[in-house]
């Protein structure tokens, strides 16, 4: 059986629905996509998902996302480079394996998902998972590599 104390956890959350380019260039979240996200980050909360840090991409709306988790789960969040949507993930995978504490990272497709797919796998090809805006994983790390323990998207949430 596996001691507790040695998992090691990281949260996946993609951002919650922006609006389009055209609406508006910084890609702020609709009102659609706030209350999804509050939703998600209250359930979290709910949940007992304690991090240690938020890091999101620095675009606008991981920024928010990012925001609105943070002060449901009494966290700060910055802003942190490589969380891009198109950015390589192998370069983050190698601070993710250094880190210390629990860390969420709130960002884009398909970096999230070809995140998850690198650490899992080796490959980021690889399709281990689908997020949805909103959508929050959780991997979990032992000395066997790194596996999906949870996966909650917001149309799964109690009330949706």
């Amino acid at each position: 059986m596996t001691d507790t104390q040695s998992l090691r956890r990281l949260y996946l959350v993609r951002h919650g629905e922006a609006k389009s380019k055209e609406e508006d260039a910084e890609r702020d979240l609709t009102d659609a996509g706030r209350t999804a996200v509050r939703r998600m980050a209250a359930w979290a909360a709910a949940a007992g998902i304690q991090v240690d840090e938020i890091r999101h991409s620095g675009k606008l709306r991981a920024q928010q996302t990012a925001e609105i988790f943070g002060e449901q789960l009494g966290v700060p969040t910055m802003a942190a480079p490589g969380l891009a949507p198109n950015d390589d993930v192998a370069a983050v995978a190698e601070v993710i394996e250094r880190e210390q504490g629990v860390v969420m990272l709130v960002g884009h497709l398909p970096f999230l998902e070809r995140l998850a797919a690198f650490l899992i796998t080796g490959n980021a090809e690889a399709k281990m998972l689908t997020l949805e805006a909103s959508a929050l994983a959780e991997l979990t790390q032992t000395d066997d590599g790194w596996t999906i323990t949870c996966l909650m998207q917001p149309r799964l949430l109690p009330g949706a």
